[in-house]
C-alpha cells in the first residue's frame, strides 16, 4: 500500500504561500487600532442591532 500522506520538505503548502515565515506571529487582538476604527465598529454594531431588532418589531406592529 502506498503512503500518500508523506510530503517532501521541498513542497509548498497553502499555509506559507504569500507569508513571511521569518516574521513574528501576531493575532488581531494584538494589532494596533485607532479610536476612529473603534468608533466605526461601534456605529456598524448599532446599525446591525437596529436592523436585527428593528425590522422584526416593525413587522409585528403591521
Amino acid at each position: 500500500m502506498a503512503d500518500d500522506t508523506e510530503q517532501s520538505v521541498d513542497e509548498d503548502s497553502g499555509a506559507d504561500v504569500g507569508h513571511d515565515l521569518e516574521a513574528e506571529r501576531t493575532t488581531a487582538p494584538m494589532s494596533d487600532y485607532s479610536s476612529s476604527a473603534v468608533a466605526i465598529g461601534f456605529v456598524v454594531m448599532l446599525v446591525g442591532a437596529a436592523v436585527a431588532f428593528g425590522v422584526p418589531l416593525l413587522t409585528i406592529g403591521l
